[in-house]
């Protein structure tokens, strides 16, 4: 008792906090994300990092990622495009996984997540052609998925001082516009022919698998930290 009262006393907030853990206890932060969230998540930005260096190494003379698109890896016609094919597949398994592990996250946002990780997948179950050129359903899928995966952010924070930061709607409102921007730029180069379509594709895609890790990290260490408080404050 004498060590809440000083607590209390050295940190106004203390209690309100005490009271907050409590309720978080019964709550989906505590319940926190489960091991196979956490793997999902840490997978999937290797998957594609490690998709997209892997499948331009396999290919025949020199293959620019600056100017060269990750589809390309996997387009009919390229060597080896099982490679990024599966990578893709891959990630969108994690994408969805991830969203349904991530509780502490507002069903919005996980929805969106997930529905990026669908997309991923049909993106990679419709190649584009070997005579170049593009896809329909290729590119509608593409599209719906990178808008998808840079907005689930807005949909996935959650009001509380016992959230983690990455879910508090200040940070959230900072991914997505930072999402926003790299997927701006990937857009312009695109619609434009420049010359960084594939280091526009690549920094977009890279941010938005790194994203999703980076929240249940976050997720993770608060969680750790609570704990580590409402043992302090029982005492």
């Amino acid at each position: 008792m004498a060590y809440r009262r000083l607590m209390d006393k050295a940190a106004p907030g203390a209690s309100s906090l005490r009271h907050g853990v409590g309720r978080a206890a019964t709550g989906d932060l505590v319940r926190g994300v489960p091991w196979w969230g956490v793997l999902s998540s840490a997978a999937a930005p290797v998957l594609v990092i490690g998709g997209w260096t892997i499948a331009a190494a396999l290919q025949p003379g020199r293959f620019d990622p600056v100017t060269q698109t990750i589809s390309a890896l996997a387009a009919n016609g390229a060597t080896d495009r099982w490679v990024m094919t599966l990578a893709l597949l891959a990630l969108g398994v994690c994408h969805v996984t991830t969203g349904l592990a991530l509780r502490p996250a507002a069903l919005p946002g996980r929805l969106l997540l997930m529905a990026g990780g669908v997309a991923t997948i049909v993106v990679a179950a419709n190649p584009l052609p070997a005579a170049g050129g593009g896809s329909l359903p290729h590119g509608l899928a593409a599209g719906a998925g990178f808008v998808a995966l840079a907005t689930w952010p807005a949909g996935g924070w959650r009001p509380g001082r016992s959230m983690p930061g990455s879910l508090r709607p200040a940070v959230a409102a900072a991914a997505v516009t930072t999402l926003t921007v790299l997927l701006a730029w990937f857009a312009i180069e695109l619609w434009t022919g420049g010359r960084q379509v594939g280091l526009s594709e690549r920094a977009v895609s890279g941010a938005e698998a790194i994203w999703p890790l980076t929240v249940v990290l976050t997720v993770c260490w608060q969680l750790s930290r609570l704990d580590t408080l409402q043992h302090a404050l029982q005492r």
